[in-house]
């Protein structure tokens, strides 16, 4: 279970330009594997990860909306991307480009989830960050019922306004 103790600091780890983060979920969101790299950034042990929600890592700055939108794309059976905020276990964070796609058995059942997650573009966090900021004061000001659909529709408002699909936007900036 993700520890409860651990204190968001300002202290950002920079992922290098030729690291990949990799994780393997089932279908419960309960990681199956990580690759070193992963275990590097997220500061704790395999030991520890295996078995655990992925959103162990999550940091609080991330909106709720994101990963609800990034959850009805992986049902859909389609690959999503998303900049995600992660959280070490010693506070400090990390910003990835993540590819999170369903697995599919061979009757075509999603199976679990697999995760790439590289370096992000420097300008694409600075739109995404003003994005999430006004998704999360929208999630504080509803309340948690209705959270995850206000922030989705920030998003959604967000993208009509620019008169682009979500894809084509997360992958131009």
């Amino acid at each position: 279970m993700k520890d409860q103790r651990i204190v968001p600091t300002q202290v950002e780890k920079v992922m290098r330009e030729a690291d990949f983060l990799v994780s393997r979920t089932d279908l419960k969101g309960r990681i199956t594997y990580g690759n070193q790299i992963f275990i590097e950034y997220s500061g704790y042990s395999e030991r520890e990860l295996l078995g655990q929600q992925h959103n162990i890592v999550r940091h609080p700055d991330m909106p709720r909306g994101v990963f609800k939108f990034l959850w009805d794309t992986l049902h859909a059976k389609q690959e999503c991307f998303a900049y995600v905020k992660n959280m070490s276990r010693d506070g400090s964070f990390y910003w990835v480009f993540a590819n999170v796609t369903p697995s599919l058995d061979a009757r075509g059942q999603v199976e679990g989830y697999f995760s790439v997650r590289r370096k992000p573009k420097a300008a694409a966090l600075s739109v995404v960050s003003d994005l999430y900021r006004k998704m999360l004061d929208e999630e504080r000001k509803v309340g948690p019922r209705d959270a995850c659909e206000a922030s989705v529709a920030i998003l959604k408002g967000a993208l009509a306004q620019n008169g682009v699909s979500y894809e084509s936007f997360i992958l131009s900036i």
